[in-house]
């Protein structure tokens, strides 16, 4: 059977692939497994507004009421809330319900330990080991069953928090909120008005039926249209789950999460606040990136693709801000987890202060053209470029030519036979011939 834990949680499609016999499952261990046996471990559950929620959160919760648990529900609320509020409410564990950016039919069960951090792989394979294993654990019955009760100032207490993690208010800006009709529409409105911003919204319904279907952070051209044709300032784009999160200056540019990431890593250094001077981002960030924080004395450290390993090297070496160019962006000084709406709130007070409109902010990094080409190699192959002297010796060639304004990333991918090439520099037709010349090779070579 292949792992159930992805790189974040539990995902598939509702009722087919997780289902609520799974969710119940992931119910009984993950409490076993996060409160050590505990004899009332309370432990918090939040979720999107996708239709399956209420399914799976019934399954879970009688999972996790069955070992004896007690529930608490904070309903629909962005993923990061619940990272905050499991610490808030000193519960043993937290549960996120949710596939983020995926389609409808999806859905997806995450754990967060009473710290609020993602689980370690080592912990997920301890909860997965009871579910495939069938290991038998406590059965309470009278009054060591579990309860559930429903918490109905989770949004609130959210909402303070997240006010408390800017230093002026929102007063002359006009924003407009694309909420993907998911957990961002319970909190990022009222956020926004209670700061004084003159707020357009789209998708700011919990829809259980539309959530990221043409809206959100990864399809945000109606947020682009919008904001272009009602001369806002910004526009804020969250997914589903609202842990990530893509800016639209006022031209209605799209502002990734890389120009973010530039934008508030030099404004941090500026007011002395960048720890240790430096960001963490992941090896496909654009190699603009490097280039902007290297001429502002920046240091970068990357990692492999995935939010979590950002937070690891983050919280391994104390470092202050990292993330990804799709918009997961962690500033940990104030969150455990990647915060879509901390982000656009650091985004909107960096235009107040500074300002500044959010495209001359966002122009302190210039994106390179990137070209992607999958070279179709068989899967025990994959891995094999990386003792292949010739391969080695035309990357090393194409990095030379490009003189350090540019390079060549290769990466086998986890789920098909092909071996991913990519090549950044600044002129597209050049780097698409040195993309296709050298996928062409590793096809040649290790086939």
């Amino acid at each position: 059977m292949a792992r159930l834990f992805g790189t974040d949680g539990v995902r598939g499609v509702a009722n087919k692939e997780l289902t609520p016999h799974l969710a119940f499952e992931l119910g009984r261990a993950g409490a076993f497994v996060l409160t050590e046996g505990t004899r009332r471990p309370k432990i918090l559950i939040g979720r999107d507004s996708r239709i399956s929620g209420d399914m799976l959160q019934s399954a879970l919760t009688a999972g996790l009421t069955s070992v004896g648990a007690e529930v608490i529900s904070a309903g629909i609320i962005p993923t990061p809330a619940v990272a905050y509020l499991t610490r808030l409410y000193n519960a043993d564990a937290g549960v996120v319900i949710s596939a983020s950016h995926n389609p409808v039919e999806y859905n997806g069960i995450k754990f967060f330990n009473k710290d609020g951090y993602k689980l370690p792989d080592e912990m997920e394979d301890k909860i997965e080991k009871i579910i495939k294993e069938k290991i038998d654990l406590p059965i309470p019955t009278g009054m060591g069953v579990g309860i559930y009760k429903e918490n109905t100032s989770a949004q609130r207490d959210y909402i303070e928090f997240l006010k408390s993690t800017i230093n002026c208010d929102l007063r002359g800006l006009k924003v407009v909120l694309d909420c993907a009709y998911g957990a961002s529409s319970t909190v990022a409105p009222v956020l926004f008005n209670e700061l004084g911003a003159d707020v357009i919204l789209y998708g700011a319904q919990p829809n259980g039926e539309k959530i990221n279907v043409k809206c959100g952070s990864t399809n945000p051209q109606k947020l682009q249209e919008i904001v272009a044709g009602s001369g806002a300032d910004v526009g804020f784009a969250f997914d589903g789950d609202a842990d990530r999160l893509i800016a639209v200056d006022e031209k209605g540019n799209i502002v990734d999460g890389d120009h973010i990431i530039v934008m508030c890593g030099i404004h941090l250094k500026n007011i002395g606040k960048l720890n240790k001077n430096t960001v963490v981002v992941t090896v496909m960030s654009n190699i603009g990136l490097d280039i902007a924080l290297k001429q502002n004395g920046i240091d970068v450290v990357k990692t492999k693709v995935g939010d979590r390993y950002v937070l690891e090297e983050m919280v391994r070496n104390g470092y202050s801000i990292g993330g990804e160019q799709s918009g997961h962006i962690i500033f940990l000084d104030h969150n455990t987890t990647g915060d879509g709406e901390i982000t656009a709130l650091k985004v909107a007070e960096l235009l107040k202060l500074s300002g500044k409109n959010l495209s001359e902010l966002a122009g302190s990094m210039v994106s390179y053209p990137q070209v992607l080409i999958n070279a179709k190699v068989k899967n025990e192959l994959k891995h094999n470029y990386m003792d292949d002297e010739v391969i080695a010796r035309e990357i090393k060639k194409l990095e030379d030519e490009m003189k350090g304004e540019g390079r060549v990333l290769i990466r086998p991918s986890g789920t098909e036979p092909l071996v991913r090439v990519m090549v950044e520099g600044k002129d597209q037709e050049k780097i698409e011939t040195m993309a296709k010349e050298l996928a062409s090779l590793i096809e040649k070579k290790l086939n």
